[in-house]
């Protein structure tokens, strides 16, 4: 791990092959978006790609397609992320167009009305779909926004509002861009290359990048709510239930990732047998850890048909409620294998484990290696995770949230 002389924290590893895959992480989310200007972040992300370093639209597209270079990434509630991979031999080429991306945008405003007008069909594409409504509702209802915040924080998806897309500006959106910068940026980066010549071609690259703005919005979760939001053209019941969790740094964060694999893990996990397998209650269901602010949070999801929905939401809630009595032996090892399996395939992939570096540098402030990350998977004792799961109570404090065409009684 370095940190470059502009202050860019950086994590570099090497491995043999002809491709090189990186991935930069900025602060700077649809949580940081200003109170009014609802999309800020969105659009921006995508007005940086109408052009840079003296080339526009096309031109730049055009150079990332003769480097044979693929772009990713996008914009998530705390951070927005730029990621490229391609061959190791067109790294300081790919390197240079992501500085001008960056560093000297062209940003031509007669982009600006088609970016939110695209934003805002985006809105309009969630009318059609419920789950991610029930997303957006639940997060808004379990983290609201601070009213004395300047940001509009959790409570919005990435495309914004109509409101807010109405009020954005050329002006107000390179204000906005003045946040980006190598304050809290992390950059992973995976190739077969020398050390030193990456170091160099990073601070090159990046040299005269401004330090920006950080400012961590935080998730103030709200506890015990519940909540129905009628959808009459919705032909099924979204149920959503959002607890708790562990932080990511809590020396129990392991364990925890550990019950949510048996919770809900696969096939043979808790939630998929009793709530899909054994009723038939629900064609998905699932839960999962989300990170915000800092802090872990589990979310559960379940559809059913309006009928059912009850007796849906009662058995997920038996199930977390489960818990606290801890896991079998065969839950356990069948969880810890699972999770295992996860961290080495995830390291199979140069463009996953690029991301992995920067989340690694990002939520743990520094590189997890695979073989440690197994390590401390290995060291994990039943006897440990359920001394845990004694102590966690997920339904004591869980905000519900229904989105369906009638209110779920249970």
């Amino acid at each position: 791990m370095w940190t470059l002389e502009g202050g860019l924290t950086a994590a570099f590893e090497r491995r043999r092959g002809p491709g090189f895959a990186l991935d930069l992480r900025v602060p700077v989310g649809s949580a940081h978006d200003p109170v009014g200007r609802e999309g800020s972040a969105g659009v921006l992300e995508e007005w940086l790609y109408k052009g840079a370093g003296g080339r526009n639209a096309r031109a730049f597209q055009d150079a990332l397609d003769d480097l044979g270079v693929r772009r990713g990434g996008g914009v998530g509630p705390e951070a927005t992320r730029f990621s490229v991979s391609g061959l190791t031999a067109d790294l300081p080429a790919a390197l240079g167009l992501l500085a001008d991306l960056l560093l000297r945008p062209a940003l031509p405003p007669e982009e600006l009305p088609v970016l939110a007008d695209l934003a805002r069909q985006d809105l309009e594409g969630l009318e059609d779909s419920p789950p991610d409504l029930l997303a957006i509702e639940a997060r808004r209802r379990a983290f609201p926004r601070d009213p004395a915040s300047p940001f509009a924080g959790y409570a919005h998806p990435a495309s914004g509002t109509a409101e807010g897309l109405s009020n954005l500006t050329a002006q107000n959106l390179r204000a906005f861009l003045n946040r980006y910068g190598t304050r809290g940026s992390v950059l992973g980066l995976v190739a077969d290359a020398d050390p030193g010549e990456v170091r160099g071609l990073l601070e090159r690259a990046f040299a005269g990048w401004h330090p920006g703005e950080t400012a961590p919005v935080p998730a103030d979760f709200h506890p015990g709510l519940r909540v129905h939001v009628p959808h009459a053209e919705a032909e099924q019941t979204h149920l959503s239930v959002t607890a708790p969790g562990v932080a990511p740094r809590d020396p129990d964060w392991l364990s925890w990732q550990v019950a949510l694999m048996a919770l809900s893990g696969g096939s043979a996990s808790r939630l998929f047998y009793a709530v899909r397998e054994e009723r038939g209650l629900a064609y998905s269901v699932s839960a999962a850890p989300i990170l915000l602010g800092g802090q872990g949070f589990l979310a559960a999801y379940a559809g059913s048909t309006p009928e059912r929905a009850p007796e849906t939401l009662a058995v997920l809630l038996a199930e977390l409620a489960r818990l606290p009595q801890g896991l079998t032996e065969a839950e356990f090892e069948r969880a810890r294998r699972g999770l295992t399996a996860s961290v080495v395939f995830g390291a199979e992939s140069l463009r996953a484990r690029a991301s992995s570096l920067t989340r690694d540098l990002a939520v743990f402030g520094r590189v997890r290696g695979v073989a440690e990350h197994r390590a401390q998977i290995a060291a994990l004792t039943l006897e440990r995770v359920n001394a845990f799961l004694a102590e966690y109570d997920p339904v004591a404090q869980a905000t519900i949230v229904t989105l369906g065409p009638a209110e779920v009684q249970a």
